[in-house]
Order: C-alpha cells, then sequence, then structure tokens
C-alpha cells in the first residue's frame, strides 16, 4: 500500500528505512523524500513508526558515543 503518493513510497519503504535506523518522519524523508511535498502522509509514517519505536534512544540513553552527541541535561537540585 502507498504511504506518499507524491513520490509513490510504499509502507513496506517506510518499515525498510525505519529498520536501517530512520525513527523519525524527518528521518524517512532523508532517506526517501516521502512528506517533503504535500505532507499529508507525515502522521500516515508516524503511525508506522510508532512512538518509542527508534533503537537509537535507547542507545543514547545507555551511553554509547552517540551520546555525546546528545547529552542528558541535569536539572540543579533544589534547595
Amino acid at each position: 500500500m502507498f504511504v506518499c503518493n507524491c513520490f509513490g513510497i510504499t509502507e513496506e519503504q517506510v518499515k525498510k528505512h525505519a529498520d536501517g535506523g530512520a525513527c523519525t518522519p524527518r528521518q524517512i524523508a532523508s532517506a526517501c523524500k516521502a512528506g517533503t511535498d504535500c505532507g499529508s502522509c507525515v502522521r500516515r509514517i508516524q503511525a508506522l513508526l510508532g512512538r518509542g519505536a527508534c533503537p537509537t534512544r535507547d542507545l543514547v540513553k545507555e551511553g554509547s558515543p552517540a551520546a555525546a552527541l546528545a547529552p542528558e541535561t541535569e536539572l540543579p537540585e533544589a534547595a
């Protein structure tokens, strides 16, 4: 089934890019242009990706080298 009619991108293609590490609609757009023309498919792409389905987020929390790119912010303790 087509997700993006503007560029002819299917659900399978979106899932393939997600399996390859794309975990946001913006990353999917970078990989295949889906969602960059009329934008009507962005919500469908979000639904296919699901919430919290990004393995990269888990790696950053575990202290991988990617953590240097997106360090967690610590809040000062209340006095």
